[in-house]
């Protein structure tokens, strides 16, 4: 089945669930509310959104509210659901650099000029790691090997994200990226797995998907890609090693075409009652996540710019 007959496979499967969500929806958003998250359970976008829903919940910024995953080529399925979805205000969907990635990567008619983004919230970064036992004791050992023979050192990662920072460290060091062998994993776990068994030798992954690992000393962490930093991480950053990598792996919302802008400006101040709660905050700080907040003009500057450096990226993956 091609990646749009999946699509149209979950629409329907959907469509009784959401017929009844745009019951409620216009002036009475906080009424029922329904959050997307465009990948499956226990991932970073369904983590996002259940802490978004947290935060809500326990401060009475709605009445119910109700996460539902939509998983599937890299957050296109639901993504195109959602533009299905005209004039259904009383529904939110989390988007970032990887569904951005995954619409160019996809081929996806369906692009974030066909909803209403509304605000980017928070940022993550990803951690370069190799297995306790890897000969690969610095970010310059690994890029020398890496460098002398691009095939032969096997890199993996959990999502389409991950796989756009090893890009972005390949351009950095010089090598090919489409030269490189990767091995795409769903999630950090297969990733952590990967390394763990021998089948890869290093992945770009989430800091928070393998920081249990890198504690218990069964990964050595290289090197995070974040511009400064973060703290209570003591691992150096790849800047600070000479590589300019700093992919950012932002969060933003989503609303869906046909709104008015009445209700878009609601959905933009439900959020920002949300992230202001001490909820949310703890959610941060228990996340390792940056917060970024940037709406308006800004934002759309901003996803201009995304979209383009991005696309970019995935030109040199093909």
């Amino acid at each position: 089945m091609t990646v749009y007959g999946v699509v149209a496979a979950v629409v329907i499967g959907l469509a009784s669930f959401f017929s009844i969500q745009s019951a409620s929806g216009g002036s009475d958003l906080r009424a029922n509310l329904t959050l997307i998250a465009p990948a499956g359970a226990g991932g970073g976008w369904d983590t996002f959104m259940r802490e978004q829903q947290q935060a809500m919940r326990t401060n009475g910024l709605v009445n119910n509210s109700q996460v539902v995953n939509i998983p599937g080529a890299a957050g296109t399925i639901g993504l195109g659901k959602l533009s299905t979805m005209h004039g259904q205000a009383n529904t939110l969907m989390v988007t970032g650099a990887g569904l951005v990635a995954g619409v160019e990567q996809t081929g996806s008619p369906v692009t974030h000029d066909d909803v209403r983004p509304i605000a980017r919230v928070v940022e993550e970064y990803d951690v370069v790691v190799v297995p306790a036992d890897s000969p690969y004791g610095t970010v310059d050992e690994l890029v020398a090997a890496w460098r002398a023979e691009p095939g032969e050192v096997a890199w993996t990662g959990g999502g389409t994200f991950d796989q756009l920072v090893m890009t972005e460290l390949a351009l950095e060091a010089g090598i090919e990226p489409a030269e490189t062998t990767y091995i795409p994993k769903s999630g950090g776990g297969e990733a952590t797995q990967a390394l763990i068994t021998g089948t890869a030798d290093a992945a770009t992954s989430g800091y928070m998907d393998v920081a249990d690992q890198i504690e218990a000393g069964r990964l050595r962490a290289l090197g995070m890609a974040a511009p400064q930093p973060l703290e209570g991480v003591e691992i150096p950053t790849l800047t600070e090693q000479g590589y300019a990598v700093d992919l950012a792996n932002w969060r933003a919302v989503l609303a869906p075409p046909g709104i008015t802008d009445e209700e878009f400006a609601e959905l933009r101040a439900l959020v920002e009652e949300a992230v202001a709660t001490p909820e949310w905050q703890e959610a941060v700080e228990r996340n390792k996540w940056t917060e970024v907040w940037l709406a308006g003009e800004e934002f759309d500057e901003f996803m201009a710019s995304e979209q383009e450096r991005i696309a970019a990226l995935v030109k040199e993956l093909n």
